[in-house]
């Protein structure tokens, strides 16, 4: 009788329901690696990743990523933007709403015909949306229909 129970018991067991997907392969075969893209390995000196060559040690200085020089000298120092750091560009953007938009197109005037700081670009390049915007409305808001 306990034999039968011993069979009993590990009949009524269900298998593991198989995993999900269509192609499952055979389960002592390894999984599918990408090929043509580089595999992820620790960066070398990392433990357990590939040392890295003995050529390479001190080979480039004390340049930190291959390819980018590093600069010797004085730091240079970027001048410092007008009206508490925020640029002339965004300065005049402020005020245009409060100055009926005339900065908007001084704004637009200068960053067409001068030679402006990169970082002060932006600011300059939202004046004159706001300009054009602002000029906009102002036509369609004069020449109306009755």
């Amino acid at each position: 009788m306990s034999e039968e129970k011993k069979e009993g018991h590990y009949h009524h067991e269900q298998p593991a329901p198989p995993p999900y997907g269509t192609f499952q392969g055979v389960a002592n075969h390894p999984p599918p690696t990408a090929m043509g893209f580089p595999q992820p390995v620790p960066p070398p000196g990392f433990p357990g990743g590939p040392p890295p060559p003995p050529s390479q040690y001190y080979a480039h200085g004390y340049q930190t990523v291959p390819g980018y020089a590093v600069a010797e000298g004085r730091p240079v120092r970027e001048r410092r933007l007008c009206c508490c750091g925020i640029g002339m560009g965004w300065f005049l953007f402020i005020i245009g709403f409060f100055l009926a938009a005339i900065p908007w197109y001084v704004a637009a005037l200068l960053l067409f015909c001068s030679r402006i700081d990169p970082r002060e670009k932006p600011g300059y390049v939202a004046s004159t949306i706001a300009a054009v915007l602002a000029t906009i409305a102002v036509v369609f808001g004069l020449t109306r229909i009755d």
